[in-house]
This record gives C-alpha cells, structure tokens and sequence, in this order.
C-alpha cells in the first residue's frame, strides 16, 4: 500500500510540475538528476564544451595550447554562428555607453587602446581551415596568413571605433605582431576600413624578446601615459591586454576560445 502511495505522489508532482511548464508557454519536462556512471558505476568522462568556453572567458582555464578535440565543432560552431556576434556587440556597445557618459576634453589625449588580432582585425578565415583552435598554432603557416593582409574587420569592434572617432577620442593600436610586420598590419587595417589612429604599436622584439604579453603591452601603455595621453578605454579579446600596469580607466573583454596568450 505504501508503495502504491509512493507511485502515486510522484505521477501526480511529475504531472504538476508540466502543467506548470505549459502555463508558462513550456513544454520541457522535468528530469530527475542522472549520476555520471554507468552500467556497474563506471565513471563516464565529459567534457562540457560550453563550461570549458566559460572557464577561458572568465580567465579561469588558462595557459591551455590547443581548444580540447571534442570541442572543436563545437567552438567553430559558436563562432561561425550568431552567438559569437552577438557576445561582441554586447561588449562593444557597452563600451560605446560608457564612452558616451564621459566628458571627453577635445585636447587629444583622450585615447582608447585597441589590440588587433581577434578584436580589430579578425583571422578566423585562417583558424576555419586549422582546426578552429584544435591544432596546435603554427607560426609559419599563422605568419603567412597574416603577411596576405587579408583579415577581415570584427564588424561590432569597428562600430565602436567609428563611434568613437565621433566623439573626439583617439584610437591606438597596440598589438603582439612582430615590428616587421608594420607596414602589411596598416595595410591590412585600412583595407578594412580603420582608415585613421594616432598611433599603430607592433612589438620590438629587441627590446621584449621573452617577455610576456602583459609586460611589453603594460610597458607600452605606461610610455603613452608618460606622453601625457589618457587611456579611457581598454579593450582585447586576451586577458593579458587588459591585465597588467596602466590598463586605462576602463577595460573590455571580447570573446575568444581559440587560443591564450600569456
């Protein structure tokens, strides 16, 4: 008897909880927790690709070298579909707000600092034909890319650029490209329509050969401010270009699970 009563409470809570969901416009039901095992209480392994995103986004996993195999459809999926730009134009009009709020002096010095790989410039053309990030970076095959100048403009970080320039503010340029790459990188940028900056600041590797990204973007950013310029805004897709020294006011993270830099 007790048994049947239990049957019966659980038909009628699970009956319950979807005319709960129908009235308001659902019709998912409600699944009791499954453990991760299976038959004979063996641990079955997962990789929840959409956490693993997460955990890059939020600088929890780091200093990974290649996006997990299981994940690659999954990462060229996000990124070749609606989800990826709406995550930018979320972080670029947020920018474009603030930007917005603030008294700019019309003095010049009021300049906010782009990097330019995955939040100028885009290179996923090259990342669909490598793997999305699953295979491991190739510095020939990256540079060859790179020296056709051919990336394309990320279209909500280019928003934020023009609008910008509207209000008085001064775009720098502040990427991990090698010096030698300068003049196909302005090439490159103004092809896809960043016609105007008041400066393009390409790494010297004699000067930061083995330095991290965060040290040599930190060190140049300080040499502007000693310029007396002011940095408003900040924004990359790489946490080491918005940590670190002399970050400017206010920095923005744009979305990126092919690769980290340290």
């Amino acid at each position: 008897m007790k048994i049947l009563l239990l049957v019966f409470v659980t038909l009628l809570a699970t009956c319950h909880g979807d005319v709960l969901n129908h009235e308001h416009g659902s019709t998912n039901k409600i699944f009791p927790l499954r453990m991760k095992t299976g038959p004979g209480g063996h641990y079955i392994p997962e990789v929840s690709c959409s956490s693993w995103r997460l955990g890059v986004e939020a600088h929890n996993v780091i200093n990974f070298k290649t996006v997990p195999l299981e994940c690659g459809e999954y990462v060229g999926n996000y990124l070749l579909g609606d989800q990826y730009r709406a995550d930018s134009k979320t972080v670029n009009r947020e920018g474009y707000y603030y930007a917005k709020s603030l008294n700019i002096s019309g003095d010049g010095k009021d300049i906010w600092v782009f990097d330019i790989d995955e939040t100028s410039l885009s290179n996923l053309p090259y990342y669909a034909k490598h793997g999305f990030g699953v295979n491991p970076y190739n510095d020939t095959l990256f540079n060859e890319w790179v020296g056709l100048g051919k990336a394309p403009a990320l279209p909500e970080s280019q928003k934020l650029y023009k609008k910008l320039l509207s209000l008085g503010v001064k775009i720098v340029f502040l990427t991990g490209r090698p010096l030698k790459q300068t003049d196909i990188t302005a090439k490159n940028l103004k092809l896809a329509g960043y016609h105007t900056w008041e400066r393009l600041i390409l790494k010297d590797l004699s000067i930061y050969h083995g330095k991290t990204a965060v040290t040599y973007k930190s060190t140049e950013r300080k040499k502007l401010e000693k310029e007396g310029y002011r940095i408003i805004g900040n924004i990359g897709d790489q946490w080491s270009d918005i940590l670190g020294t002399n970050t400017g006011d206010r920095t923005f993270k744009l979305p990126d699970p092919i690769y980290y830099i340290a």
